[in-house]
């Protein structure tokens, strides 16, 4: 497996994009991800498996899921929690022991549950495990060996609602800005060390998640929804480019601006949208 790997400055351009180490992927990567059984997840396993060569080891908490995946890519297929601590060791564990290195590690699965305040304590740490914890998890087990050797690619699934909200769902809202601001602070303290970190935050997709998020979900994404495999398309983009932040959705870029330089104003959108939903009740 080989890396070119450039150590840099930040852009003074102004731009979004390039930050840091320029670790470019090439054939033969060991690659690991998880939530690989369906969704976001299968459809960056096949991009990365067809792209690049990539030997990909699947992981999903769903066993028939993941061993399906690997067949249909020619992968190795892991299932299992790859969000509790023990989880996260034992899945790496088993891919260095078949892959020999982890060359990138795609921390994509993730929940949607809850509603607001009176959503159940369980359930809050439950999303808190999955949207949040699993990257830390996963980053202390992958982090030595990676600036150990200088490179390492660390992918993190979050979503847009972590650099805007998501109406309907405060444990998913508040657990995906985690995500983005531990995936920032992964770049920011990693990048010129050989780490590579890309953050993946789009709006809706056509996956089970998009099915059950009700009626805001209807109003909010439905219109605007993607494939799976764009959003994977968008990731190996960003690979090639060295850009943190992938937006399947570019529109997001000026809701996040909007959000930064007029804050009020963004909320009072977000206020009239939420109202909406209320009037026009559950879906059917």
């Amino acid at each position: 497996m080989n890396y070119t790997v450039t150590s840099c400055l930040p852009s003074q351009s102004g731009s979004l994009a390039v930050y840091g180490s320029h670790v470019t992927i090439t054939d033969g990567a060991g690659v690991v991800v998880t939530g690989g059984g369906s969704g976001i997840g299968r459809a960056i396993a096949h991009r990365l498996a067809d792209g690049a060569a990539a030997r990909v080891v699947v992981n999903d908490i769903d066993p028939a899921a993941a061993a399906l995946v690997a067949a249909e890519i020619g992968g190795y297929a892991v299932s299992g929690d790859a969000a509790t601590a023990a989880g996260v060791r034992e899945l790496i564990a088993a891919a260095r022991e078949h892959l020999g290195e982890i060359d990138v590690y795609c921390a994509n699965a993730g929940i949607g549950a809850g509603t607001g305040p009176d959503t159940p304590e369980d359930v809050w740490q439950r999303v808190w495990e999955v949207n949040t914890m699993a990257h830390v998890r996963a980053s202390r087990e992958l982090l030595p060996a990676w600036l150990g050797r200088g490179r390492g690619t660390f992918v993190v699934t979050a979503s847009a609602a972590g650099l805007l909200t998501m109406l309907g769902s405060a444990p998913y809202s508040v657990t995906k800005h985690a995500a983005v601001a531990y995936a920032e602070w992964l770049a920011a303290t990693y990048a010129h060390r050989g780490l590579s970190v890309h953050c993946i935050c789009p709006q809706g997709v056509r996956t089970q998640m998009l099915t059950d998020s009700g009626r805001a979900g209807d109003i909010v994404l439905k219109d605007t929804a993607i494939e799976p495999e764009q959003v994977a398309d968008a990731l190996w983009d960003a690979m090639a480019e060295d850009r943190f932040l992938v937006l399947p959705h570019p529109e997001v870029r000026d809701y996040y601006l909007l959000r930064a330089g007029d804050t009020s104003k963004w909320l009072r959108g977000m206020s009239r949208l939420q109202q909406r939903i209320e009037e026009e009740g559950p879906s059917s």
